[in-house]
């Protein structure tokens, strides 16, 4: 799953993505950076 690193400013692998849903009830992948370790989120996305 690819995803922007908002610190690298660029896309990224995510690592160790995972499902979870927000609070309004929309589903969202989140994961790591593997180049500096940030949060990455992908909302809407549930592949």
């Amino acid at each position: 799953m690819e995803g922007y690193c908002m610190k690298c400013k660029t896309k990224r692998e995510m690592k160790d993505p995972k499902q979870v849903t927000t609070k309004n009830g929309r589903p969202m992948t989140k994961g790591t950076c593997p180049v500096c370790g940030t949060t990455i989120c992908k909302i809407g996305s549930s592949k």
